[in-house]
């Protein structure tokens, strides 16, 4: 896998491919933000627990006849949300959170299959350049892994409880995160060794590091407020009610435990966090300028308008997914800007 590119006969059959590997990641990358944005819709449409078994194989078939549908129903009838939330739910009503569910784990097998089977042909041909062999399995170990933590997570709300444990659920939302930020370094890391031979992986400054650090949080707390459906607790902006922080809030002991299982502490959190993350993530634009400086710009106004905008309307579902969407690709332009930066020959 280390041969020059330019060979002859059977050596320029086994030549490495960078440019080609990293159009396929990239590719690979847009189908995992299509999954983020798909599981924003199944978390705000209530759908998520709609499936209750976890079939890898022969859940890729949906309920074809009306017997299996009503199968399927009497599965879901038998979980607590039903129970205690939608108990008098008809067929009809069951098959609409059923499709968003479906779609999300479908995605989730498309996008095994995108990555797998190429990956096996570009390392039949002996395409992939010395050096990314380790970090594509390990990319395709953390995308089998995610599909676990997505089980994990459903199975949380199917005993005992009428929704998913809200830490799972950000377990599960910025493992996709972190593969997708990993795409796209991997994608432009071979992006750069295709117009030079010679050059070397991007390193992870410390400044960038930090920077991607305090996304992390600001993406953890956004997590933590879907799953607790904290938005809901005040739709107003700048202030919360009245107040800048209600006073009445009903405290958690110990007091660490407010912020991750207070949902008004949740949010209050995640509204002012933003512009600490924002302030860093504009300086890490500036240091990396070009084009990626720009677009990272973009999203940060974009993302902190959507996010006003959700509280103000009261977590309507069209613009919560638009925040969710944009708070993928604003890590997308968060890892480019970091590649920048630590870009060597």
């Amino acid at each position: 896998m280390a041969l020059p590119f330019a060979a002859s006969g059977a050596a320029r059959a086994a030549r490495p491919r960078p440019l080609a590997l990293s159009r396929w990641l990239l590719l690979v990358a847009l189908l995992v933000f299509a999954m983020v944005v798909v599981g924003g819709i199944t978390r705000l449409t209530e759908s998520g627990l709609s499936i209750v078994e976890w079939k890898p194989v022969t859940g890729a078939i949906p309920p074809l006849t009306h017997e299996q549908w009503e199968a399927a129903f009497r599965a879901y009838q038998a979980t607590p949300e039903y129970q205690q939330i939608n108990r008098g739910m008809s067929l009809a009503d069951f098959k609409f959170i059923f499709f968003w569910e479906y779609i999300h784990r479908l995605l989730g097998r498309l996008i095994g299959l995108a990555f797998a089977l190429p990956l096996l042909w570009f390392w039949m041909k002996r395409a992939i350049p010395a050096g990314y062999g380790p970090r594509l399995v390990a990319l395709l170990l953390l995308g089998g892994l995610q599909g676990t933590i997505g089980w994990w997570m459903v199975a949380s709300g199917l005993v005992n409880r009428t929704d998913v444990s809200h830490v799972r659920l950000a377990v599960h939302l910025l493992t996709a995160l972190f593969i997708l930020g990993g795409l796209v370094w991997t994608a432009l890391d071979l992006r750069a060794l295709h117009r030079d031979y010679r050059a070397r992986p991007a390193r992870l400054t410390g400044f960038a590091l930090a920077v991607l650090a305090l996304l992390f949080v600001q993406l953890l707390l956004g997590a933590f407020t879907a799953g607790l459906n904290a938005g809901f607790a005040f739709s107003s902006w700048p202030k919360m009610g009245e107040e800048w922080f209600p006073a009445a809030t009903p405290m958690i002991e110990p007091a660490w435990r407010n912020l991750i299982d207070n949902p008004i502490v949740v949010q209050f959190a995640h509204r002012w966090f933003a512009w600490v993350a924002a302030g860093m993530l504009a300086l890490l634009a500036w240091r990396a300028r070009g084009g990626v400086a720009l677009l990272l710009g973009l999203l940060i106004v974009t993302q902190i308008a959507l996010g006003i905008a959700t509280l103000l309307t009261g977590v309507l579902i069209d613009v919560a997914v638009a925040h969710q969407a944009v708070g993928a690709l604003l890590v997308a332009a968060a890892a480019a800007a970091a590649h920048r930066l630590g870009s060597r020959r």
